[in-house]
């Protein structure tokens, strides 16, 4: 099987590189494991939240000159400022291309509200997620915070305690729905995706309105959790209608409703433009001749090779086993390429829990146009994307969707370049 470009790891990384390929034209093939990083995700965006030194971003493209300063092999650093701020513009192009309805702009972040009640900084946020401008007040009348009984993953006190700290009029409530007494018998199936399968079906919206309307009847503005809505937001709009109120949904803890829902939009929207996607499937050799790679084999594939031209690693970092720790080391297991430099075991770890921890900016080392490199020499046609990258901290600097989208796009957009050169060149020989 040949392909113009096959893409390994079908996460956000992968997925919106395998996007920008089909719509160009060109034929990509994604290889899969299994369940990927957005399954885990609150459906929101960061670019860039923090600096190194742990100073607030407000406008993240203004602060990219600082980060090179702070952190030169940072992946922004490494593609420059002009690179990332039109890689930026086209990925909130993209992502609307393909059916995401998202909030706000890389010209300044904003606050999300959390599952804990919390304002955390982001930079892009689905509509249905409640957000404020920075240095705005919240503004969203009377709120019932509505939880479901026996639903451990979501706590509306706490919520609701934390925002009338920040002056907000806010109640808590506990709705009971007999639909869920099956499920709420075995805790460990009364989970986010199993609710909504249930309050997805459309004979129970009469009965879910029936038990949630005499909680909310003085209430401007709902908050619940992410239970409603799993293949697409026809039921949570319904609601809202029938509710006759606002309603804004919280991410629960994993997996994420909001986070799948992400996962299917973009994945839906790569098949319609032609991309393949090999499920389940895992990359287990990949064939070198100097320089370059010819093939891959896979573990569904057995002998039969999927040959390109160009290869994208999006694998992953070690939540994904796209990079491995043993005791003494840390390595990338498929090729065993170059990785930035690692420390010692000893200071892999900080001692203080919630502080920027060493290991999280482990991953490959790249050259400047994040090409992977193994003893020392460029692979030339294997781009390197997403959170197998080193040389960033992706949760203490505010920036993991950003790395993997910017990185995603950026190999795209080599690879595209690639077959321009290649295509006017055989033009030239022609003529």
């Amino acid at each position: 099987m040949k392909y113009d470009a096959v893409v390994m790891g079908g996460g956000l990384a992968g997925l919106i590189c395998g996007i920008r390929l089909t719509q160009s034209g060109l034929s990509c093939a994604i290889v899969s494991a299994g369940q990927n990083a957005l399954h885990f995700s609150s459906g929101s965006f960061d670019l860039l939240t923090h600096l190194p030194n742990g100073q607030r971003v407000e406008k993240p493209l203004n602060a990219l000159e600082k980060l090179s300063e702070l952190s030169p092999m940072h992946p922004y650093s490494r593609l420059g400022k002009l690179s990332v701020i039109k890689l930026t513009h086209l990925a909130e192009s993209l992502l609307q291309q393909s059916g995401l309805k998202l909030k706000g702009s890389s010209d300044e972040n904003h606050d999300r509200i959390t599952p804990m009640g919390h304002k955390r900084l982001t930079w892009l946020s689905p509509d249905c997620v409640p957000t404020v401008n920075l240095h705005h007040k919240m503004k969203f009348g009377k709120i019932a915070v509505v939880g479901i009984e026996g639903f451990l993953d979501f706590q509306p006190q706490l919520v609701a305690d934390e925002l009338k700290r920040e002056g907000l009029h806010t109640e808590a409530h506990y709705v009971h729905l007999p639909l869920l007494d099956r499920l709420r018998e075995n805790p460990s199936e009364f989970r986010a995706i199993n609710i909504a399968r249930w309050l997805d079906r459309p004979e129970n919206m009469p009965q879910i309105v029936e038990e949630i309307s005499p909680l909310v009847a003085d209430a401007d503005t709902i908050f619940m959790p992410a239970c409603i809505g799993l293949d697409n937001e026809t039921p949570f709009l319904e609601l809202q209608k029938q509710l006759g109120k606002t309603i804004y949904l919280l991410p629960t803890l994993p997996p994420s409703l909001l986070g799948i829902r992400l996962h299917e939009t973009l994945l839906r929207q790569f098949r319609r433009q032609g991309g393949i996607l090999m499920p389940g499937d895992k990359v287990t050799s990949v064939n070198c001749v100097g320089s370059r790679i010819e093939s891959v084999n896979t573990r569904n594939h057995g002998n039969i090779a999927l040959k390109a031209s160009q290869f994208v690693l999006a694998t992953g970092s070690f939540f994904n086993n796209g990079l491995v720790a043993e005791f003494d080391r840390v390595y990338e297991p498929l090729m065993n390429l170059d990785l930035c430099d690692i420390p010692p075991r000893a200071q892999w770890t900080n001692t203080e829990f919630f502080a920027s921890q060493p290991y999280m900016s482990f991953g490959v080392q790249t050259d400047s146009q994040l090409r992977a490199q193994k003893d020392g020499q460029t692979i030339e046609n294997l781009y390197v994307a997403g959170a197998v990258l080193g040389g960033f901290d992706p949760l203490t600097e505010g920036c993991g969707a950003g790395v993997s989208l910017i990185s995603g796009l950026h190999a795209a957009g080599e690879i595209i370049g690639y077959f321009e050169q290649h295509k006017a060149e055989q033009v030239e020989v022609t003529q």
